[in-house]
């Protein structure tokens, strides 16, 4: 017979937190999906630009440090340092920036998002690469520079 209860979880605020040893300077590979897959939620009309805009807000209150964030219609890629003072960090960070995202652009995202530490020069080209190549690779665009739904630190695009 199958139990009801569920698996104990860590506690909010435990996951995504990297050990003290991790560099302050580190970079992570993020994606975080919508809900509902399949639809072009983050690349329909103008909600990519509504989007970009909060990236920069954030980047310019030295919240987070984006290198690249690449909006797919579904789910969006980045590498992205952040503050590790209280109260920041990655997890209310991300938190925060879905919740105002899904609030005042109607966005639904998945619970939760993926991360992965950048450990070397060759995993952060790994990384690089797959986020440049992704539209190309879903058959959205013939080449990555035909993408339009791509922010870079004080410009859009590539």
């Amino acid at each position: 017979m199958l139990s009801d209860s569920r698996p104990d979880r860590k506690a909010t605020g435990e996951s995504h937190q990297p050990p003290a040893w991790v560099s302050q300077n580190a970079t992570f590979f993020i994606t975080i999906a919508c809900q509902q897959r399949g639809s072009a939620q983050l690349t329909a009309g103008k909600i990519s630009d509504d989007l970009f805009s909060t990236v920069s807000f954030y980047h310019q209150q030295a919240k987070w440090f984006p290198e690249i964030f690449l909006l797919m219609p579904d789910h969006l890629h980045a590498l992205i340092s952040f503050t590790w003072d209280p109260g920041a960090g990655m997890t209310n960070l991300i938190k925060n920036w879905k919740r105002y995202t899904a609030t005042h652009f109607g966005i639904h995202w998945q619970r939760g998002f993926n991360d992965h530490r950048i450990r070397s020069e060759a995993d952060h080209a790994e990384k690089w690469a797959y986020i440049r190549d992704n539209p190309v690779k879903a058959g959205l665009v013939e080449k990555y520079h035909q993408w339009p739904h791509l922010w870079f630190p004080d410009r859009i695009g590539w």
